[in-house]
């Protein structure tokens, strides 16, 4: 039996019909914050030949919601889904079903978790990358094992500057602070043996060690290709120096600001604070905040136009829904161009 979150504060309980098969084994979900180290972690994966990991699928569950009226207690947004820029490059297809209606709700999921599958050439172990929502995943699929990858907080606020999500690392944390506090909100009851825990840092200082210990939680025997992972894409070689650099590239007050946000969050996850940390007067959260949307802007201009960048906010405020789909789409060729 399967308990979709609360609507409209009554607790709904929906029974899932036998008709929605999973495949099996369940995939493996490697979650963490963005800029974490995920993209890296899964080339890895890819390299090893009885793993498949198709990349980062957020959306899988970005836009399935609790639907008491649907017969397995979910479904989908199905408009905003197909607009989503990671799905419209995956090559998934809403099927029919049975009755000759397209799938929706966990029947959907369930198509395009075997269609994803199927893409990596039916894999002995098939993972995919997750960084957000692990509480519905494991109301979902509570059998479901999860890679659970950490990085220093500091490090990912720095490199969440040079994506234009954020122009001060005092918000640039915060994607950070949401992906973990998700963790420790969905995963209270989680045995030891459904989760791996592995840590940016502790990956690229000894990357064989780490790599055996994840092998062994997979179930499959290491494979020394999977430290190649470079040969066959953008990304670098393993690189110790990739860590912790916040240490010589943050100003020890900005620090002190993500610090006191981080709070004991950050301790939690074994990072200590370099300073005292400290919470921001309110005229400088104003300055933060005005200097974050301002920096965000100017990124997003630079990136697609003024036209476009201010057109797509403008028609989705409005709910002009043609003129919205069509900037969206626009913008998602751009930032397919763009990435590595």
């Amino acid at each position: 039996m399967i308990a979709p979150p609360d609507v409209n504060q009554k607790t709904i309980e929906i029974r899932m019909p036998q008709t929605v098969t999973f495949p099996t084994p369940l995939p493996v979900f490697v979650y963490g914050a963005l800029r974490s180290g995920t993209t890296v972690f899964r080339l890895m994966l890819d390299s090893h030949g009885e793993i498949g990991n198709p990349g980062e699928r957020d959306f899988l569950f970005d836009f399935l919601k609790p639907d008491p009226t649907h017969p397995t207690g979910w479904r989908y947004d199905l408009d905003k889904l197909q607009l989503n820029r990671i799905f419209q490059n995956s090559g998934l297809k809403i099927i029919q079903g049975p009755n000759g209606q397209d799938l929706d709700g966990l029947d959907l999921l369930a198509a395009f978790l075997g269609q994803l599958k199927t893409q990596c050439g039916g894999p002995e172990v098939f993972t995919l990358n997750i960084h957000r929502h692990i509480d519905k995943i494991l109301r979902i699929l509570p059998e479901a094992r999860v890679i659970h990858m950490l990085r220093d907080p500091r490090d990912v606020a720095r490199s969440s500057i040079g994506m234009g999500w954020a122009s001060h690392i005092y918000y640039g944390v915060d994607h950070w602070i949401g992906t973990e506090t998700d963790w420790d909100r969905g995963t209270t009851s989680l045995p030891d043996d459904q989760v791996l825990t592995l840590t940016y840092e502790g990956l690229f200082r000894d990357i064989e060690t780490e790599l055996r210990r994840v092998c062994d939680f997979l179930g499959v025997e290491w494979s020394s290709k999977m430290l190649d992972y470079h040969e066959n894409s953008t990304y670098s070689p393993p690189d110790p120096s990739l860590v912790e650099q916040w240490r010589r590239k943050c100003d020890k007050d900005d620090l002190a600001l993500l610090e006191g946000k981080a709070g004991s969050l950050m301790q939690d996850r074994g990072y200590q604070f370099s300073t005292g940390g400290r919470h921001p007067a309110p005229f400088e959260v104003l300055r933060l905040w005005s200097g974050h949307k301002f920096g965000k802007w100017q990124h997003g201009i630079r990136k697609y136009g003024v036209g476009m960048f201010f057109g797509e906010k403008i028609s989705r405020w409005l709910k002009i829904r043609r003129v919205h789909k069509r900037l969206r789409s626009r913008m998602n060729v751009i930032d397919q161009a763009l990435l590595k």
